[in-house]
């Protein structure tokens, strides 16, 4: 079984995005917990009701909390990286069969699939994968994952995931969906005092 020390790895801001300074570290299973629990479903159910996409934009931009996936920052700028956590998110938007792109995701033959959600916007999928960089720079090995994906069938992914910055939005979705490596973990009843304190 994963250690929970092992879960603990990436940055957690508050919105809005223009905030670059993290609030907390968070984990696998934080994110987990905080994607699956109703905490983001008011403005995720709003968002998603905007029609215009620079509103729904715009209102993304103030109202979702975000993590960096790809590692811990003192703030948010690839210069400031602390640690990189071995994890990279990869986000496909526009996606015309949501299910179908996640099973093709789950049964790839070269990632592991670690968390995976439907994006804020409801169309499309966010993918974290383990990754062992061995001495290469994220964003090479970011280039080199697209185009194995490309060569493979998988849709065109957002070239943005090349930044270790990258935010990503935090949306609700009930049917996130994570590794069974860390199943065991998720089904217990607790929470970190990061999400804790979201729930109450």
């Amino acid at each position: 079984m994963v250690s929970m020390e092992d879960c603990y790895n990436f940055s957690f801001f508050s919105a809005p995005v223009q905030n670059a300074v993290p609030s907390v570290a968070f984990s696998i299973l934080d994110a987990y917990r905080y994607i699956s629990e109703p905490i983001a479903k008011e403005r995720t159910e709003q968002l998603r009701a905007i029609a215009s996409q620079d509103e729904a934009r715009r209102f993304k931009a103030q109202n979702f909390n975000y993590c960096t996936f790809s590692g811990l920052f003192k703030s948010r700028s690839s210069s400031q990286l602390i640690r990189h956590s071995g994890l990279i998110c990869l986000d496909f938007d526009h996606v015309d069969d949501i299910p179908a792109l996640k099973r093709q995701l789950l049964e790839h033959e070269y990632f592991d699939t670690i968390l995976m959600f439907t994006s804020p916007s409801g169309n499309g999928v966010k993918w974290i994968v383990e990754v062992n960089l061995q001495g290469w720079e994220h964003s090479n090995f970011f280039k080199s994952m697209a185009n194995c994906l490309r060569a493979t069938g998988v849709p065109q992914v957002d070239s943005s995931g090349s930044d270790v910055a990258r935010a990503c939005f935090l949306p609700y979705d009930p049917d996130v969906y994570i590794n069974p490596k860390l199943q065991d973990y998720a089904k217990e009843d607790f929470y970190t005092p990061a999400v804790g304190r979201m729930l109450r």
